[in-house]
């Protein structure tokens, strides 16, 4: 296209000026470009052209008239061009031709089908991984294990009629170990491991995510004896919607796919899969029927018997100092998952390594928990002497309510040290693991979180924004035992609300199927609650006053007591009987001095 494009010297001048001079007799000779429809001429010595309109009439017209005129005219036919002008048609037609044979053949290679092909992660099937590196989840492993005796020995079941389940749901929450379970029974078997998250199906364009379902299963069929995992199964297996959104009827056609290839297994292919996921509640039931999902395996997090094994498991390789006692450490950690713990000592790794330390101690294993749970200490930050104050009987009214009501386990340590939002802690400790929960127990945490609005309006006279947390964990406590547990006798033993969105594991949110007139008495019943709650407490409070004020002077000195600091005024408090709920507290001393301060406490 470049070879046929027009190129002339000289000056361009207008078709009108050409013919003005070539009929005053001015232009004896001119040239003739057939291509280019330019013509070329000589006027003064100077070279100049001008263009023609490429109409077949104007140029017979024009070559009439130049004729006429006198003027010669010189035709150059410019023949290269006229070769190569097909050529500008020819080679974009063998270019897209080229193209699609190329497409062709990189289809029959197989290189084209790439796109939708399951990049699943296949491990060896050594034994790395075993259920002894499976800690704190005991029931856990011995509902995989018959998974692992199938795939071991499946004559030994075959002869009995017996079927291995064609698939294993496990359920539990974020870093539970449920990618670590599925490892330790492909290691336990020695069978190759296919490992997929339920992400990598979906795809923006529609039929993408089946054929990488099908390429997966094709893949994990040819290689039986095996174990397909996939992770997040919430992602491709989500129920299914009536209508197609945007992107949704790509999901239904995995999801569809999904299931016929479940459908599809034969009982002795030798092929187990898992999946795991922390939203059951949003699989759809085709998903979950026998047959498909034939068994849901709770990964839950562990209790104080599983985190001693899972810290046992992860201080492997660890120089733990002599003193270190992993117990204690477990009793301190309610509530952590085995990647909590994992985390807690890599944090203690950390820590000794920063101070240069050779060995790591039972200090640092704290303070790596505390790191945990603040999510981040941050900077220090300074308080004033009557900010300090004020914390330190605030976080000794949690810790006086919580002796005295005795059902909240020992207080192991409190601090008034000051980290970004948190002004102080109170961190207690259960004695033994808790299912069941009575009424009263409930409400003796509702006195223990007002323990430490109470302590400040009995002693400093007026509150502070330092119970933020507080009022909103203890108005959280009072509607679940309103509205879920049926705890109030004006509103009766029943449920109010119908549990909606939310997560299976964290209990989602109630949507209200009550009246006006109902929710005015919940509003009631939990003002009534928090109300009772901070009466108690600033009545125990009041009871222990002399505790309370030797309690706040020594954290005021030395900002950090922890359990054996603390056992003797939990002793004093322990000692002497607390009053009844309801019962008036003493007269409030009011110290007008301390100001409201902006303060965050735990």
């Amino acid at each position: 296209m470049f070879l046929t494009l027009p190129r002339t010297s000289g000056e361009e001048v207008s078709l009108g000026r050409f013919l003005e001079l070539s009929a005053s007799g001015e232009i004896d000779r001119a040239k003739l470009l057939n291509s280019d429809s330019r013509v070329l001429f000589v006027d003064d010595g100077e070279q100049y052209w001008t263009a023609l309109p490429s109409s077949p009439e104007y140029l017979s017209q024009f070559l009439q008239n130049a004729l006429a005129q006198g003027t010669e005219l010189d035709v150059d036919q410019q023949e290269l061009k006229s070769l190569l002008q097909p050529a500008t048609y020819i080679l974009p037609a063998l270019v897209i031709a080229s193209a699609f044979l190329l497409f062709y053949l990189l289809i029959r290679s197989g290189g084209a089908t790439s796109f939708v092909k399951a990049a699943a992660r296949r491990g060896a099937g050594d034994r790395s991984v075993t259920f002894a590196d499976v800690a704190g989840n005991d029931d856990a492993v011995a509902e995989v294990r018959e998974v692992r005796d199938y795939l071991m020995a499946p004559a030994r079941f075959q002869q009995l009629g017996a079927e291995a389940p064609r698939g294993i749901l496990l359920v539990g929450p974020p870093g539970t170990g449920k990618t670590l379970l599925a490892r330790a029974v492909a290691g336990e078997a020695g069978v190759p491991f296919f490992s997929m998250s339920g992400t990598d199906f979906v795809e923006m364009y529609v039929g993408v995510g089946a054929a990488r379902v099908r390429d997966l299963f094709r893949q994990v069929r040819e290689r039986a004896p095996a174990i397909l995992f996939i992770d997040e199964l919430d992602a491709v297996g989500r129920s299914r919607m009536g209508g197609a959104a945007a992107g949704q009827d790509e999901r239904d056609q995995t999801l569809n796919q999904l299931l016929v290839e479940l459908d599809g297994f034969e009982r002795d292919t030798g092929v187990v899969l898992i999946g795991a996921t922390n939203r059951p509640d949003v699989l759809d039931p085709a998903l979950l029927r026998r047959g498909r999902f034939d068994r849901q395996v709770v990964v839950d997090r562990p209790d104080r018997r599983g985190r001693l094994a899972i810290l046992e498991v992860h201080a492997r390789g660890k120089p733990l100092s002599p003193s270190v006692d992993l117990l204690r450490l477990a009793a301190q950690t309610p509530g952590f998952t085995g990647a909590d713990l994992a985390s807690v000592l890599n944090e203690a790794a950390l820590l000794t390594a920063r101070k240069g330390g050779r060995t790591i101690d039972q200090p640092e294993l704290e303070r790596a928990v505390e790191r945990i749970l603040e999510g981040g200490q941050g900077r220090v930050r300074i308080l004033t002497p009557n900010e300090k104050r004020r914390v330190a009987y605030h976080e000794g009214g949690h810790a006086i309510v919580g002796w005295a009501v005795g059902t909240t386990g020992p207080v192991a340590k409190i601090s008034i040290v000051s980290r970004g939002r948190v002004g102080g802690y109170t961190q207690m400790v259960a004695d033994e693991e808790r299912f069941v929960v009575t009424r009263d127990e409930l409400e003796d945490r509702l006195a223990v979180l007002m323990g430490g609005r109470a302590a400040e309006e009995l002693v400093l006279g007026q509150p502070s924004d330092a119970a933020c947390d507080d009022l909103r964990r203890a108005t959280a406590l009072a509607r679940q035992m309103v509205c879920e547990l049926g705890m109030s006798e004006l509103l009766g033993r029943r449920t109010l609300g119908v549990p909606t969105g939310g997560s299976y594991l964290d209990g989602g949110r109630l949507e209200p199927d009550y009246s006006a007139e109902v929710a005015s008495r919940i509003d009631d019943e939990i003002a009534r609650l928090a109300d009772g709650a901070f009466v108690r407490a600033t009545a125990m409070l009041a009871a222990h006053r002399a505790v309370l004020d030797e309690l706040a002077g020594l954290l005021v000195e030395r900002e950090t007591l922890r359990e054996d600091d603390l056992s003797a005024f939990a002793a004093a408090v322990a000692g002497r009987p607390s009053p009844a709920a309801g019962s008036a507290p003493g007269p409030a001393q009011a110290s007008p001095d301390i100001p409201t301060v902006p303060s965050a406490s735990g």
